[in-house]
């Protein structure tokens, strides 16, 4: 420590500052920094006439209401001197550190004494500008590192700051992961607000009183109901899109999103915000598997606005059309095909299918009274696969077994490890879906006749994905040439699609709703029952639906029915 003259004739302030940059989380507390000041004060007899505290920044000018408060009053002469812990306490920017070198070169601050050294008017000036631009040094090389960190972190998707409500920090991991206790219940939030029938406050008021929502607990904070702030915050926070904001820059986010673009943007408009403009794409119900049947290239669509001079109205047209973007074949198929004489097309494909729903509950009787023969056949089955899993696992135990007294060498161990693992996974996975057969067999049969039954009525009726599911689950192969659609229809639809327009046709004929059955009608009716039934009961326990059909060999379904 440099200790100059006599200083007792001069009066000093004494300066304690602390923020919370990296950097200063090192230098002594506040209350450490006065006491040893204070005790140095005494060693070398300095006169402290009034002491000043403060916890903020000294990387910004004019922003320490103390610090400028104290300069002023130097400059008016009530102190002569400085003491402090380092020269980086009393400024870390060009502007403040330039005042106080004005003021000590002009003399009228005559010493700043630091723990480690007295600064005064007659020393170079060069080794107080030194020292204080390296302390501004510290804090541009701070933010760049910080920036920089934060925009590696945003790239990588993770949000670089306290997670919101309904999300936790993961401080291991340094990711977001979802917050178990109050995940759902934020998210049931969106939903009801995403109703309409709901303001924020009612929100607030259910989620705090009826399911008794209380905000994450920290060290000091947190564990009390949701503020009206709260709730605020969290319906005009994009990052439950899945989207960071930083800055006004968007980054895509990994953590899992709560809801979407489009429901935030219409709980923005709910709350009288405004909702940010969304570009809007149109959507197609018959691409991405419908192929060209010339060059095999799959066809798109467009939609194309026309003015109608007779109504003074724009009308839209949806066109399909070959995407031609193989270039080592030439494809002749320039014919548009628009899209409501295909889903004419599609509708005929169908027709032939559907079935009359007594059809469907005689069929469904056969898949009934045959369950039971299922199960007892998976039983069976079953038991077999679960022994032979067993005896491989302690095979597997006894391999291991030798290994530890050292009868086999890595070599041989590894080798029959591994097979043995492959075959213990295979027989898990044969287990799993034996388990499954029965219920499996008898849902998706009773998907493939309800297909048959309501299928026409659904796509006609049918959004967008539906008639999507319909056609792909109808057949495969599908194709478009001289704008007429081809396809192979699914071999399960096959028995239907053969046999029951006729038998249809004679049930129809019977016109029993009109008038009571004679014997001749029973007759024939019992007739018609037994040739569907027949139809139906060929093979009937081997597994049924999209992948398998009674009596038929198949091809693999591209996607499984859906419930119509």
């Amino acid at each position: 420590m440099i200790i100059n003259q006599d200083r007792s004739h001069l009066k000093y302030f004494l300066y304690a500052r602390k923020s919370s940059e990296d950097e200063d989380r090192q230098i002594q507390s506040i209350e450490s920094q006065i006491t040893k000041l204070k005790q140095l004060a005494q060693e070398v007899n300095l006169k402290i006439v009034k002491t000043y505290t403060e916890a903020k920044s000294a990387k910004e000018p004019g922003v320490r209401d103390v610090f400028e408060k104290m300069i002023d009053r130097v400059e008016n002469g009530e102190a002569d001197g400085i003491l402090c812990w380092q020269i980086n306490r009393l400024s870390r920017n060009p502007i403040d550190s330039g005042r106080i070198s004005w003021l000590l070169q002009k003399g009228i601050l005559k010493s700043i004494q630091t723990y480690d050294r007295e600064y005064l008017p007659g020393d170079n000036v060069l080794l107080f500008s030194v020292e204080s631009a390296s302390a501004n040094q510290y804090v541009i090389d701070l933010s760049k590192n910080v920036k920089r960190g934060l925009e590696t972190k945003l790239t990588k998707g993770w949000l670089p700051n306290l997670a919101p409500a309904g999300y936790l920090n993961d401080q291991i991991e340094k990711t977001i992961i979802k917050d178990t206790e109050r995940f759902n219940l934020i998210s049931k939030m969106w939903q009801l607000m995403l109703t309409g029938s709901y303001t924020p406050p009612q929100i607030l008021k259910i989620a705090n009183e009826d399911w008794g929502y209380r905000t994450r607990k920290s060290k000091r904070l947190g564990g009390k109901p949701l503020s009206r702030s709260g709730i605020y915050k969290i319906f005009t926070n994009i990052f439950y899109t899945g989207i960071i904001e930083h800055k006004g820059v968007q980054f895509e986010g990994k953590h899992e999103p709560m809801i979407t673009l489009e429901e935030y943007d219409r709980v923005q408009v709910l709350m009288g915000r405004k909702g940010k403009p969304r570009p809007k794409k149109h959507a197609f119900a018959f691409t991405g598997f419908i192929r060209c049947g010339e060059c095999g290239c799959l066809y798109t669509a467009e939609t194309k606005k026309k003015f109608i001079k007779k109504t003074g109205k724009i009308k839209e047209y949806t066109y399909y059309h070959c995407t031609r973007k193989k270039t080592t074949i030439k494809c002749t198929q320039r014919k548009v095909i628009p899209l409501d004489k295909l889903e004419l097309q599609v509708e005929q494909e169908l027709e032939g299918l559907t079935i009359l729903p007594e059809f469907k509950d005689w069929a469904l009787e056969v898949l009934n009274e045959n369950n039971d023969h299922e199960i007892e056949d998976r039983t069976t089955i079953y038991e077999m696969q679960h022994k032979t899993l067993v005896t491989s696992q302690r095979e597997l135990d006894n391999l291991t077994k030798m290994r530890y007294r050292e009868l086999i060498d890595d070599e041989a161990f590894i080798k029959e490890r591994n097979e043995l693992q492959g075959k213990i996974t295979e027989l898990k996975e044969k287990l799993r879906t034996t388990e499954e057969r029965a219920v499996r067999w008898l849902e998706l049969s009773e998907k493939t006749f309800n297909f048959a039954q309501y299928a026409r009525s659904a796509f006609i009726n049918g959004g967008l994905e539906l008639k999507k599911e319909i056609l792909m689950s109808l057949g495969y192969n599908t194709q478009i040439k001289a704008g007429k659609l081809s396809l192979e229809t699914m071999d399960y639809f096959v028995p239907i699609k053969n046999g029951a327009p006729a038998l249809q046709l004679a049930y129809q004929r019977l016109e029993l709703e009109k008038m009571p059955a004679t014997k001749a009608q029973t007759e024939a009716l019992a007739s018609i029952r037994a040739r569907w039934r027949r139809g139906r009961d060929s093979n009937s326990r081997e597994p049924c639906g999209p992948t398998h059909f009674p009596g038929v060999r198949h091809k693999p379904a591209r996607r499984p029915l859906q419930d119509l």
